[in-house]
């Protein structure tokens, strides 16, 4: 859950964190040498040292000095801000301000689900551990929930820039970043509809793998969404569009030896723009496509002769 901009992750879109729109890069060891650096934990130079960077201790508050508004006060506010869900104060101290600040309360309503799952997993207490400054950029390191586990906890870095005297998160990189000046609040929208259908191939790859595990344990046959989800091989939300932005469906054959399933967009247009198949050809493997379909599921393609 560090601060790095992930287009595939930042939603509670993303499984991982549900949404975790301030997931990316994480640094299990840091050291660097710049012009000014406040670090309370020294880089680790042996195998103890390094087992105990892969497993840190639950945050404990900061253990450096923190100034105030320095580098790591902004990230601690940030933090903070995100937890009490004052998301529009929080996102307007990164360089995500310009898809943010033109949205009204309405529309930030829209990622309310998003933000939240966010804010549901930040410790009350943010572990700073050390603040590197050069000039007009720093790294912040602090102990944050893990992006793909959210219950356990992995030494993270946070870059900043100082913008007219103000210290800016960057969460998004440079290509990003230009992005959101031109697309402001679409950006938000835009994002979602990306990340929804990313992740809709991806379910769909993974249903084809559900079915062949289920076969392999049922006389080669398949089963339905709630069969698979019986079986522990597929998540619960499969059959609901509330996180996921889209509409699953499985058709299954007489004999229940073969299956095409379907992901469709639950609000074309807001929460996704293409259908997605999953078909199996006669060697029995799995195929995915998808197009814009007006929000329609698509059909099979015809048997070829």
């Amino acid at each position: 859950m560090s601060v790095k901009f992930n287009k595939n992750s930042i939603f509670a879109l993303t499984r991982r964190a549900s949404l975790a729109l301030v997931s990316g890069s994480v640094l299990l060891v840091f050291s660097c040498a710049t012009a000014e650096s406040k670090d309370a934990v020294p880089a680790p130079n042996s195998a103890a040292s390094n087992s105990a960077a892969e497993k840190p201790a639950a945050p404990r508050g900061a253990t450096i000095e923190i100034e105030a508004g320095g580098p790591a006060d902004t990230v601690r506010t940030f933090y903070k801000l995100l937890r009490e869900k004052k998301f529009r104060d929080a996102l307007f101290l990164t360089n995500l301000r310009p898809a943010i600040e033109s949205l009204n309360e309405t529309e930030l309503k829209d990622f309310s689900l998003d933000f939240e799952a966010i804010a549901g997993s930040i410790p009350t207490e943010i572990e700073i551990n050390g603040e590197i400054v050069s000039g007009d950029n720093a790294t912040v390191t602090a102990n944050l929930p893990d992006p793909d586990d959210d219950s356990k906890f992995k030494l993270q870095k946070i870059e900043l820039k100082k913008i007219e005297g103000v210290w800016i998160i960057q969460t998004a990189d440079p290509v990003a970043e230009e992005r959101i000046r031109k697309e402001g609040k679409n950006y938000f929208y835009n994002l979602r509809i990306e990340t929804h259908e990313e992740e809709a191939k991806i379910m769909l790859e993974r249903i084809a793998k559900a079915q062949v595990a289920y076969s392999i344990q049922h006389d080669n046959t398949v089963t339905d969404l709630n069969g698979l989800i019986t079986a522990g091989l597929l998540p619960p939300d499969v059959t609901s569009s509330a996180s996921t932005g889209y509409n699953y469906a499985l058709s299954i054959s007489e004999n229940k030896r073969r299956y095409t399933a379907t992901a469709t967009p639950a609000e074309y247009g807001r929460s996704g723009k293409q259908s997605f198949i999953l078909e199996i050809d006669k060697g029995g493997l799995p195929h995915v496509r998808g197009r814009d379909n007006n929000g329609k599921p698509l059909e099979p393609e015809p048997a070829k002769p």
